[in-house]
């Protein structure tokens, strides 16, 4: 090797390697690497292009001395043109001429002034023995210097990038996890402080709840899909609260309390003058919603000329106010929910197929109250002790009138119970509900079904008495919480006082030494 070019070639490695040590992010460093070698060993139009995954094609990741249009362009098939060749084979390939060269394609355009003067070469980036990406340089090169010396330097650079590539994957699932851990401490948090949290424990809602924890970091769009009144609003709200986004609006929008002629202008805004009436400019609640969230409940009532406008928020972050050309970018994350099957809309042409695609990414299905009876008393306690600080009055149930609201189908879900116990609050007489007392409010209105339990009396077959329900219920806490009594109790909303109270009632103390004894087994054959 020419002792000055090898110099050059020590220094630049040199170089390259500080700025891989400190860089922050992925594509810094790599535009680094890029810019070292173009600077100081004339490698022009260098280029770092990576395998996706998700399209199956090869696109260029980082460029150094390309317009964005150019690498833009850079996308290549696994075996189309030179690149594609260097990563099928992972060998490197020389281009003496990429004038001559039918292989090379020069898809990004870069090269059409003086293209006979260049040539090419490309290496593979391996990592564990695969070839992950390809490193592209161009070359114009002094008569004393051989393409050998160059490809063995591009190679240890190759390796570098590797390397670097594999330690950013492995600082990104571990960010993953941090993220995750912390929404889970956050969600932990918000319960104990008052914050919004999911009331009860079955294990339908705990699935709802790994979901959103899972989901909530991420800029991924939810679609919250359930009956009215199951508690989607709420569900919403904490997949903000948990988010990056919180501080920042959360923006609500019923589609169905406003009418169509009017939705346009309450989402996108209008400007002065745009309809009769519009005597001033005003933004719609996406740009009130900029930098943070905003919810479309009822989503399957957007009429469809709105559902493009919709598509487009999403795609491109952009809009259009009303009566005006000038585009409005918007950094909004979007939440939506429906009580309607989406899908039959899209099959009936009363729903866009790629507007439901793109609200589809993250579904999440919350079940109506009926499927999940064992948290009907806690959301009941939730509501009593609601309605104890807004009114001031404590009241409780008789036991067969407990009875018959555990039995009871809630066609309302969760909203139907919290309207009942504030008007048992506001009617009662005393603080004692009787099932007589409960009627009155339940029947007028319902269906057939509903009276049919409703008048339930001590001669219908009792299957499970409320004693034997609570007992059932604290056991199974007391399962899914490792047999830890605090943990229990403040799964069931009970103070450790009137979780050991329960516990001596039902005398589950020997249930508990061995459900913890059976997980120490269990512990040491595992270990």
């Amino acid at each position: 090797m020419h002792p000055t070019v090898h110099g050059l070639k020590l220094t630049a490695l040199l170089a390259i390697c500080q700025v891989i040590d400190q860089a922050l992010d992925l594509e810094s460093a790599l535009e680094g690497v890029l810019r070292i070698m173009s600077e100081q060993l004339s490698m022009q139009r260098a280029t770092v292009t990576l395998y996706d995954p998700d399209t199956g094609n090869l696109s260029i990741n980082a460029s150094y001395g390309l317009t964005s249009e150019e690498k833009r362009r850079g996308v290549y098939k696994l075996d189309e043109g030179v690149t594609g060749r260097i990563f099928q084979t992972g060998e490197p390939y020389y281009v003496p001429d990429i004038d001559k060269e039918p292989l090379f394609l020069d898809k990004t355009g870069s090269r059409r002034v003086k293209r006979g003067m260049i040539s090419f070469i490309g290496v593979p980036i391996i990592l564990h023995g695969d070839p992950i990406g390809v490193l592209n340089v161009d070359r114009l090169f002094e008569d004393e210097i051989g393409f050998e010396e160059d490809v063995d330097f591009l190679k240890v650079v190759a390796t570098l990038i590797g390397q670097f590539l594999s330690l950013n994957e492995k600082i990104l699932k571990r960010e993953a996890v941090l993220k995750r851990e912390n929404t889970s401490l956050k969600y932990q948090i918000s319960k104990k402080s008052k914050g919004p949290y999911i009331v009860g424990q079955s294990a339908a809602m705990v699935e709802v709840q790994r979901q959103m924890e899972k989901v909530s970091p991420t800029r991924a769009t939810v679609l919250l899909l359930g009956e009215s009144g199951v508690g989607k609003t709420l569900i919403a709200q904490i997949i903000h609260e948990l988010s990056e986004r919180q501080g920042h609006p959360f923006i609500k929008v019923n589609c169905a309390s406003i009418p169509g002629n009017l939705l346009e202008s309450e989402l996108f805004g209008y400007e002065k003058g745009a309809f009769t009436g519009a005597s001033n400019s005003r933004p719609g609640r996406f740009e009130e919603a900029d930098t943070g969230t905003i919810f479309l409940d009822e989503i399957g009532e957007l009429p469809m000329g709105l559902q493009a406008k919709l598509l487009r928020v999403l795609q491109e972050k952009e809009l259009e106010r009303l009566g005006s050309n000038r585009t409005r970018t918007i950094d909004v994350r979007i939440l939506a929910a429906t009580n309607r099957d989406l899908g039959d809309l899209v099959e009936r042409g009363k729903f866009r197929l790629d507007l439901y695609y793109r609200l589809n990414v993250f579904p999440v299905r919350i079940p109506p109250l009926r499927e999940r009876k064992e948290d009907i008393t806690a959301l009941l306690n939730h509501f009593l002790k609601k309605m104890a600080e807004d009114y001031g009055r404590i009241i409780h149930f008789t036991s067969t009138a407990l009875d018959a609201l555990i039995r009871y189908d809630w066609p309302g879900n969760v909203r139907e119970m919290q309207n009942l116990i504030e008007r048992l609050v506001i009617m009662s007489d005393t603080d004692r509900i009787s099932l007589e007392f409960l009627k009155s409010y339940l029947a007028p209105g319902q269906t057939a079904a509903v009276q049919e339990v409703v008048h339930f009396s001590e001669e219908t077959p009792r299957y499970t008495s409320l004693k034997e329900f609570e007992r059932n219920e604290v056991l199974a806490a007391l399962e899914r919480n490792g047999w830890i009594q605090y943990k229990a109790a403040e799964a069931l909303g009970l103070s450790a006082r009137q979780m050991g109270y329960r516990v001596k009632k039902y005398g589950l103390e020997s249930m508990i030494a061995e459900g913890r004894a059976k997980l120490r087994r269990l512990k040491e054959v595992g270990n």
